[in-house]
């Protein structure tokens, strides 16, 4: 027989043994005491491998040699060993669909996915591949026999079933104490368990000094035992799924089934990992700490090595038992596993590209996807063309989840707004939108977007996928400088939004279940429901017809997308992306910030001066635009015409027989029209007085006013 050391004496274990079995084997807890699952829930069987902390012994398997420390009462274990440094492998991988678990409800949504044609790779601890963390991309990190996998995945299922409840009471924190799937996997590795006890929800106290010797129920019986099974039932193993809220995830099986609450405990370590106790918890309570996540934060449980694992269901029973209602799991914190400093570092890089709540949605369409605006997006399903005629011609749906969403609000609201924003805000009426930009204090445009009011001291404010990142940091900013009493809520990540477009829109909501008479009129905005989900409906228009975008919440974005495409079937909806989107607004001459504006762009040079009012006594940027009212302007962005394919963005604009270094602008927009059948362009003209004919790639280009579609605007009307 093998063997290895443990606290400075050799044990023995057979082949297949991990180190937590061995040690039981040999009469020793893996750590000092508390229930052990052997699944890898908790942390009552993590000790210092081989020189590396918070090693979780039941998942480890034994070698020969390998030396065992279990960490010191009390404190938290010194790193030793070279392990902790060492550098680690790291792979970069992408799957289309990834299954976490391979258990009997993993392999059923495996083959779900197969059937419909998905690529799938399954991960699980049990064949080495063990999930640590679940980040935003979505990013999966796995840790390998060799090293470290960033795994990039388009749609994530966790099917990582349930975990063991464990007793909560006086003693809990002895040595003997096992869930029934712990027990029932020590005594086929041929533990010898003694007197076994097995006792349920009547558990009150478990006796003895370092090992257990005896329970009690709560009818007063006292048994002797050496071992005490706590058969309290289980929740669902849900860290990963806790860990990432944002990402879009699917939870099967166990992982998502519902559950009853434990009864409250009254004594007992609750969080073994910080040995918390009720009386700890108690403590916060008193102290006005009255929500789930105020009393994790003030008691620091379930912030430690299994992240609410344990002590989660224990948790929301105190508190459900205490506030009368039951409060929902709280965020878990990477990493579900501790991770040595080489594992952290290695390859350190997670995508910071988001994916929108539709994302698989678009990926099960065909889109091909590419970042922009710090998201991936549709760039086009297939065919941008025939989603350029959906929506000039019937209906559309379009992903607008990556604009900025915000809500203001307060007593200096409208003071705040005013000050913000170059145009009036104080005349905005109830349930009306307005165009807006954003200046810096040069008077340099810096974004645009949409002021919409919600009520007098309330309003939603829109920005560019691009500005979103900013924009909250922007008006906090103001706001605090100023110091006025407004409240601002960053809804971007936590709302989703669906522009449904084209002259069929109004059919396809009428179909959704809104009436006539409740659709929003142009620049107008309301909160309805469409196919059965709440929206906050706005009628504005970036393509030039009408259009309606619906905001919501992210949870609902795929029910809300699918029924808007099925009811869209008869109308011939169909989806857009990127591309035909920025021909569609190119088209109506809407500029986009940071292609057609540059860093120094004021609202005259792109003839924007209708969204500034000087009449107002002070906004961010007045006085550099009063200061520069009357200088001369050379630079301007123009409309441009020209037969033959369109000339790519970014190309020289010249005057016509100009030499080859006569540089006077270049092309910001460009779109070869299907509507018109020649090319449509906006672009930079930097010297006066302005020719109305220019030369492209050596073919003429004629200026032209914008919009070059529908200039009165009646389509977006209808």
């Amino acid at each position: 027989m093998s063997r290895v050391v443990y606290d400075g004496t050799p044990i023995e274990y057979d082949e297949g043994d991990t180190l937590a079995i061995a040690a039981v084997r040999n009469g020793q807890h893996p750590a000092r005491g508390g229930t052990l699952c052997l699944a890898g829930d908790c942390g009552n069987c993590v000790a210092i491998v081989d020189g590396t902390p918070w090693v979780r012994t039941c998942q480890t398997p034994a070698r020969p040699g390998s030396v065992v420390r279990r960490h010191p009462s009390g404190a938290h274990p010194s790193p030793g060993g070279p392990e902790q440094h060492t550098a680690v492998a790291v792979r970069h991988r992408r799957a289309h669909h990834v299954v976490i678990g391979n258990g009997e409800s993993g392999a059923a949504a495996a083959a779900a996915a197969r059937a419909r044609g998905d690529t799938v790779l399954m991960l699980d601890a049990a064949d080495g591949n063990e999930v640590v963390g679940v980040f935003d991309g979505p990013t999966i990190i796995v840790r390998t026999p060799s090293g470290i996998d960033q795994l990039h995945a388009h749609h994530i299922t966790l099917a990582t079933g349930a975990a063991e409840i464990h007793p909560v009471c006086p003693g809990n924190m002895l040595a003997g104490i096992y869930t029934p799937r712990a027990a029932a996997a020590a005594q086929a590795a041929g533990v010898d368990l003694g007197r076994i006890a097995v006792v349920g929800r009547n558990l009150v106290a478990i006796h003895g000094e370092v090992g257990v010797s005896a329970i009690e129920l709560a009818d007063g019986t006292v048994i002797e035992c050496d071992t005490v099974v706590a058969d309290l039932g289980s929740a669902p193993r849900d860290l990963l799924a806790r860990m990432a809220p944002m990402v879009p995830v699917s939870v099967v099986g166990p992982a998502a089934a519902a559950h009853a609450l434990p009864p409250c405990p009254q004594e007992g370590v609750v969080c073994p990992c910080g040995k918390i106790t009720v009386e700890d918890l108690d403590g916060v309570w008193s102290k006005g700490f009255n929500e789930l996540e105020l009393v994790k934060r003030a008691s620091l449980t379930g912030v430690g090595t299994c992240q609410g694992g344990v002590c989660m269901p224990h948790l929301r029973a105190f508190v459900a038992e205490r506030s009368g209602s039951e409060p929902q799991p709280f965020t878990a914190r990477p990493a579900a596993r501790q991770l040595t400093l080489g594992e952290a570092a290695a390859g350190y890089h997670i995508d910071t590209f988001r994916r929108t709540p539709l994302h698989a949605e678009h990926v099960a369409l065909g889109a091909t996807l590419d970042k922009f605006g710090g998201w991936y997006r549709p760039w086009h399903y297939g065919d941008p063309v025939a989603e350029y005629w959906a929506v000039r011609e019937a209906v559309s749906l379009g992903d607008v989840s990556t604009l900025g969403k915000m809500i203001v609000s307060g007593p200096d609201v409208v003071e705040a707004l005013e000050r913000l924003y170059p145009n009036h805000v104080h005349d905005i009426k109830v349930g009306r939108a307005r165009y807006v930009i954003n200046l810096t204090e040069r008077g340099h445009i810096l974004d645009d977007g949409m002021i919409l009011r919600d009520a007098d001291d309330r309003f939603t404010l829109t920005f560019t996928s691009g500005g979103a990142s900013t924009a909250e940091m922007w008006v906090r900013d103001w706001v605090e400088t100023w110091g006025l009493k407004v409240h601002v809520l960053d809804r971007t990540v936590s709302h989703g939004a669906i522009n449904v477009t084209g002259p069929l829109a109004g059919e396809l909501l009428r179909r959704a279940g809104v009436a006539d008479e409740e659709r929003p009129k142009f620049l107008q905005h309301r909160r309805l429901a469409v196919a059965g989900v709440p929206c906050h409906v706005m009628r504005l228009s970036f393509t030039g017809e009408a259009s309606f975008e619906l905001h919501h919440q992210i949870d609902r974005s795929v029910e809300l997308w699918q029924a808007l495409m099925h009811l869209g079937q008869p109308l011939g909806v169909r989806p857009h992306g990127l591309q035909a989107l920025f021909g569609l607004r190119c088209e109506k001459g809407h500029i986009l910030v940071g292609q057609d504006t540059e860093l120094d762009t004021s609202p005259r040079r792109v003839n924007m001066d209708w969204a500034v009012k000087l009449d107002k006594p002070a906004f961010i940027g007045r006085e550099a635009l009063v200061r520069t009212a009357r200088l001369p302007d050379e630079r301007r962005l123009f409309g441009f015409t020209m037969e033959g394919p369109a000339p790519l963005e970014g190309s020289v604009i010249r005057p016509v027989g100009g030499a080859a270094d006569d540089v006077i602008g270049h092309v910001t927009s460009s779109w070869n029209s299907p509507l018109f059948g020649h090319a449509v362009l906006m672009g930079w003209q930097k010297r006066a007085p302005h020719a109305d004919v220019v030369e492209i790639d050596g073919r003429e280009a004629h200026v032209s006013p914008v919009p070059f579609y529908d200039p009165e605007g009646a389509r977006a009307r209808l």
